[in-house]
């Protein structure tokens, strides 16, 4: 019976005294121990599986963690956390106080550098070699590992752009696999492609024509190839590119048949591959597919109407419409500043524009928000998906910065959905025309109504309503987060608390404002968003500006700190807004 080899692994000065012959049965091992957790944990799968022999190499040559390795995006580091002195731990990745999903430099000196979001590893890792050299110290090694869907984003060329005239000592591994999380697209995949088939771009390198020794591409998965090929990159000075070849999924034969979904499978059979079955009861439709399937509908009947997302349309449905109008719709790769500005010039052409996009990774398109579309006051339609808490992604993704950083920009309007027939409605007003850019918040996951298909009826622009009337506290709500008020109301004193979704952030429904204010001498604000600048701050504002000095407003919301990673009901109870702290909030008042 073999040893087994990973066990007694704790960190890489471990795994550096096993001989070469020994890597392959680690290999498989450490494939292995991902699956069976990943399997009943949940978490990424496929990209740590396309990686296993790339991060025993790297870890087996280069001296970590005093050599600096960098992970792009990260979802690929399971391997790298379990032979970094977390192996004991990894069972509680993602979980509240957990290890991370992500690098995380808080949580070990081996994440040279945190990465959640995508495209940062070469810019980072730059950084790192040049400040190496300040100091004097050129043994020291610095690697990026990114993704052939991240390294076609914009701030990877200027990464790329920068390092090709500096003599810096880095070492950029791409990870080529034809994947992100849906299937890559662009002209440089294209490149990639015909470079992998042996075709006559080798000749004309992209890489090399920016000053970077190029070598490969070789199989990833033959790990004495790759470990031959660093040791010999690891001897040559200035600024160095390894293109190596994997297959996402790796080992398991469902996440190599479907990469898409085995990203992030949830609970699935560590034997076969196949998929837990969730609970089989009827949920009503998760917001992401409300969108996509109201987009479709309503582009059938106007043909202006276009779709763009940067890299994400099976995460935010408009993979449904790139299915049914291919021609009207557009994946344009991890391009999030792109894709705000490819919206505005469609939107001068007299198109309407639907830009769906996470709120976290909107935040990486500010200036083009600001400057390309808000400044020129085009009428763009920004479709913000995964606002408010997210859950186990953690700090890097939870979309709880869009009403602050928004909210303070001319000419856009902000509208938060109740429910999945609000979020229609006003996609539905949307398209029938306006003269301002709009932003749509909505978060991850289900919603409340079975039945939500109902005809169209426009919203009127700038107003809330009244959910249910009181006689002493006014609660205003924004977004989904009214949906807990309106359970907890059940539970709470007849007649004593009055409800209001108040809808638009931006701009406020000031006569309905002056009516509460004039009413209420307590006015409570509830949002999934930071309370800083939020919108809680808009209803401060708004006192202040019309002279309720009398009023006691109070602001419930998300504190000014970086939340991590848990369940959204477990880190809504860490932030107070649980329905049972909630519940006991309002029935002291």
């Amino acid at each position: 019976m073999k040893t087994n080899l990973l066990a007694h692994i704790n960190n890489p000065t471990d795994l550096r005294k096993l001989s070469k012959n020994q890597l392959t049965q680690v290999a498989q091992e450490l494939r292995d121990f991902i699956i069976d957790i990943v399997a009943t944990k949940e978490g990424h799968l496929g990209a740590s599986l396309g990686v296993v022999e790339l991060t025993i190499a790297l870890h087996y040559v280069f001296n970590t963690p005093n050599d600096l390795l960098v992970w792009d995006v990260g979802h690929q580091a399971y391997g790298h956390k379990i032979l970094t002195e977390r192996r004991d731990k990894f069972y509680t990745n993602r979980q509240l106080d957990g290890i991370a999903g992500f690098p995380n430099r808080k949580e070990s000196t081996f994440d040279a550098f945190g990465t959640g979001h995508s495209s940062t590893s070469i810019s980072a890792a730059l950084g790192m070699a040049i400040a190496s050299k300040i100091k004097g110290d050129f043994d020291k090694q610095h690697i990026a590992v990114i993704g052939d869907a991240s390294i076609a984003s914009g701030m990877a060329f200027e990464g790329l752009n920068h390092a090709g005239v500096t003599d810096a000592n880095l070492l950029i591994i791409l990870n080529d696999n034809a994947m992100g999380i849906d299937p890559s697209v662009g002209a440089l995949k294209n490149y990639f492609t015909n470079v992998k088939a042996g075709k006559k771009v080798r000749k004309n390198n992209i890489i090399e024509a920016l000053n970077f020794n190029y070598s490969g591409p070789i199989d990833g998965h033959n790990i004495d190839e790759v470990i031959t090929e660093l040791e010999r990159l690891k001897s040559i000075k200035g600024p160095k590119f390894l293109h190596i070849i994997t297959t996402k999924g790796k080992g398991l034969e469902k996440a190599e048949q479907d990469q898409v979904t085995y990203h992030a499978p949830g609970k699935f059979d560590k034997l076969t591959g196949e998929r837990i079955a969730k609970d089989t009861h009827i949920l009503p439709p998760k917001f992401q597919d409300v969108f996509g399937e109201t987009i479709v509908e309503l582009a059938k009947i106007n043909k202006k109407i276009v779709g763009i997302t940067p890299a994400m349309p099976t995460g935010s449905s408009l993979k449904l419409m790139l299915d049914e109008l291919p021609e009207r719709a557009f994946d344009v790769g991890i391009a999030e500043q792109h894709a705000v500005t490819l919206a505005a010039g469609m939107a001068t052409q007299d198109l309407i524009p639907f830009c769906t996009i996470y709120s976290t990774f909107l935040q990486r398109a500010y200036d083009q928000i600001i400057h390309d579309v808000a400044l020129q006051n085009l009428p763009v339609i920004f479709c913000i998906d995964r606002a408010g808490i997210v859950g186990e992604d953690g700090a890097t993704h939870h979309g709880v910065f869009d009403i602050a950083y928004l909210r303070c920009i001319p000419n856009l309007v902000i509208f938060a959905p109740l429910n999945e027939v609000e979020l229609r409605n006003i996609m539905f007003t949307a398209q029938l025309g306006i003269n301002f850019p709009l932003a749509i918040r909505y978060p991850r996951g289900n919603g409340t109504l079975i039945d939500w298909k109902k005809p169209f009826s426009a919203i009127e622009i700038g107003k809330g309503t009244s959910i249910s009337e009181g006689n002493e506290i006014a609660i205003l709500s924004v977004g989904t987060i009214g949906n807990k008020i309106i359970e907890l109301q059940k539970e709470l004193p007849l007649n004593k608390f009055a409800h209001y979704d108040m809808r638009f952030v931006k701009p406020l429904d000031e006569q309905l404002l002056h009516l509460i204010f004039n009413k209420f001498n307590t006015i409570i604000t509830i949002e999934d968003g930071v309370m800083m600048g939020g919108f809680g701050s808009a209803i401060l504002e708004f006192a202040s500006n019309n002279n309720y000095k009398n009023n006691i407003i109070k602001n419930l919301g998300i504190p000014d700190e970086f939340i991590e990673h848990g369940t959204t009901d477990e880190l809504f109870t860490s932030i107070g807004l649980s329905n049972t702290i909630l519940k006991d909030y309002l029935l002291k008042l």
